[in-house]
């Protein structure tokens, strides 16, 4: 495998910046850049020079980690250089001329690290998670999930597996009484795997936590709709005017609400209408009503769809003749912000139900389908004629765990996953 380098900091300008590089040869480059090399896993300060030249490049601190105690589980050498441009790009440019080496793609090292079996798949998730968390919730559960928290949930649950599937194969290769049917232990067993599966199957996923969310403000038109979304963003997003059927698309409006992604949806004024163009809006805003995360209905209280997370508004309570507000609902004024700050709240107490709790593990898509055909498999376990169906049906649930975690058959999901990491990570 070719040796790689790259620059592992944050782009230049910057106090310190990082040079990374990894492989067979990432001794010898340090080497021809540093002199003579500190002991593994020490630091040295070292005066780099262009092996080419002899012209000197910085003084810097170098730090040596040998195959497979590193990182990427190769031989690794660490430059801790000044941070200028023209201080890192000389490294750089030296490092390129040294034959063998080559610049890393984005995401190669840690694309190593788990072909080399320092991390497993899961775990790599949560570190590309963790690049992209932008709130605090978001940066908790993919800490949790790169610090191998579900790592060692799978582990739990194949030594489980590992220990029914021996039992099914000694009851084959042993008992030889057809008759007795299968060993009621080894039954109980799956229930109870298959539980603990369906338990975290129930969990809220992670996908909430990056895409945010989904609040929709939705009611007839001329209620309110565009003008609470302005008030609660505090700029102009949306258009606003008493011209009945101004909102014809649906407006999306990212925001962070007390550290949790919300994705705040405006939506065209529900009603009959022969404008075909607003006829497609109040299409799509029906669709995001029923698609909801949180439901915010600006309508009459009893008009209001059914949903779990309904939060019913009486807007514009500042005009004459609004001024008593419905039971279960929410007074608020666009203009002069009265009750703002209660449907935050409560946007912000719903929004918690859908989402994992704080810190907690929680699977994403990818992962939740491979629990679930872990939990298909169970499930034909338990309806097994005999131990030797089922022993088939606890090898295609081990199976699905090793997919999970990246033991096998995930070749197709590591160049989109990788790829998500930035160059020199």
């Amino acid at each position: 495998m070719e040796t790689i380098y790259a620059l592992s900091s944050g782009r230049p300008p910057a106090a310190v910046s990082v040079i990374r590089i990894s492989g067979s040869k990432a001794h010898d480059a340090g080497r021809r850049l540093a002199g003579e090399l500190p002991e593994g896993r020490h630091v040295a300060l070292r005066q780099l020079t262009d092996p080419a030249t002899g012209e000197v490049l910085d003084d810097a601190l170098v730090l040596r980690f040998d195959a497979p105690a590193s990182a990427t589980a190769e031989d690794v050498v660490e430059i801790q250089c000044h941070g200028g441009r023209a201080v890192v790009d000389s490294i750089l440019t030296a490092l390129g001329q040294i034959g063998g080496l080559r610049e890393a793609q984005p995401g190669e090292f840690t694309r190593r690290a788990f072909e080399n079996g320092r991390i497993d798949l899961t775990e790599a998730e949560g570190l590309a998670d963790l690049l992209e968390a932008e709130t605090e919730a978001q940066r908790k559960a993919a800490l949790a999930l790169a610090e191998g928290g579900l790592t060692r949930q799978v582990a739990n649950w194949q030594h489980h597996l590992l220990g029914l599937s021996a039992e099914a194969e000694r009851a084959i290769d042993y008992d030889e009484d057809d008759e007795l049917g299968i060993d009621p232990g080894l039954l109980r067993g799956c229930e109870k795997l298959l539980g603990e599966l369906h338990e975290w199957l129930g969990r809220p996923r992670t996908e909430v936590l990056k895409d945010g969310v989904r609040v929709v403000v939705a009611g007839p038109v001329n209620a309110g709709k565009s003008s609470l979304i302005n008030a609660i963003v505090g700029t102009e997003r949306a258009i606003v005017s008493d011209v009945p059927g101004t909102t014809r698309d649906h407006i999306d409006v990212p925001l962070a609400l007390g550290g949790l992604p919300i994705l705040l949806t405006d939506t065209a004024g529900l009603r009959d209408t022969a404008d075909r163009v607003e006829a497609i809006g109040i299409a799509r805003a029906s669709k995001l009503v029923g698609a909801a995360d949180v439901l915010v209905w600006l309508g009459e209280p009893e008009l209001a769809p059914q949903h779990p997370r309904l939060i019913k508004v009486h807007a514009k309570a500042d005009l004459p003749g609004r001024e008593t507000v419905p039971a279960g609902s929410i007074g608020v004024s666009s203009i002069t912000g009265y009750g703002v700050s209660d449907i935050l709240e409560t946007v912000r107490a719903r929004s918690k139900e859908v989402m994992p709790a704080d810190g907690a593990l929680s699977l994403n898509r990818r992962q939740a389908e491979l629990v679930g055909e872990a939990v298909g498999s169970l499930s034909a376990a338990l309806r097994a004629p005999d131990v030797v169906v089922l022993a088939e049906s606890l090898r295609s649930a081990r199976n699905a765990f090793d997919r999970l975690t990246g033991r096998a058959g995930v070749e197709d999901v590591l160049d989109a996953l990788f790829g998500r990491f930035c160059l020199g990570k």
